[in-house]
C-alpha cells in the first residue's frame, strides 16, 4: 500500500516556494529599481537568493532536516537543477508536441516540478 501524502509538509513546502519566488521577485526589483537595467542578470540573482531562502526554510521548517548543511545543500542544488531541466523538457513538449499555449504548457510544467522535486527533497536531500 502506498505511503499517504504528508499534506500537511507538501503545504508547507508550497508556502516555502512562494516566500522564495516572493524574495526573488522582490530582489529582482530592487536592482531593477536602484541597481541596473538588466532584467536577465536581476531576475537570476532573485533566483539564487530565493533558493537559498527555499533551501534554509525548507531545512528548519518543512522537513525538519538533521542532516548535515554540507551534504543537504548540494543535494538541494541538484535537485533544483533536475527541476529547472524538468521544466525545460515540459514546457517544450507541452508546446511543442502537444501545441498548448506557453502559459498553459508552464503551469503544467510547474505543477509537474514542484510535485517532483517535493518528494526528491522530501525521500533525498532533507531525509
Amino acid at each position: 500500500m502506498p505511503a499517504a501524502i504528508p499534506v500537511r509538509q507538501l503545504s508547507k513546502y508550497g508556502l516555502v516556494g512562494a516566500v522564495g519566488t516572493g524574495v526573488q521577485y522582490a530582489l529582482m526589483a530592487l536592482l531593477l529599481w536602484q541597481v541596473m537595467d538588466d532584467a536577465v542578470l536581476a531576475s537570476t540573482l532573485g533566483a539564487v537568493a530565493g533558493a537559498f531562502v527555499n533551501y534554509l526554510l525548507n531545512y528548519f521548517y518543512t522537513f525538519r532536516s538533521d542532516k548535515g548543511h554540507l551534504e543537504a545543500i548540494v543535494k538541494f542544488w541538484i535537485v533544483a537543477v533536475v527541476g529547472w531541466g524538468v521544466n525545460a523538457g515540459v514546457l517544450a513538449l507541452g508546446i511543442s508536441t502537444l501545441g498548448l499555449p506557453v502559459i498553459p504548457a508552464q503551469l503544467v510544467a510547474t505543477a509537474v516540478v514542484f510535485f517532483l522535486t517535493f518528494v526528491l527533497n522530501r525521500m533525498w536531500t532533507f531525509s
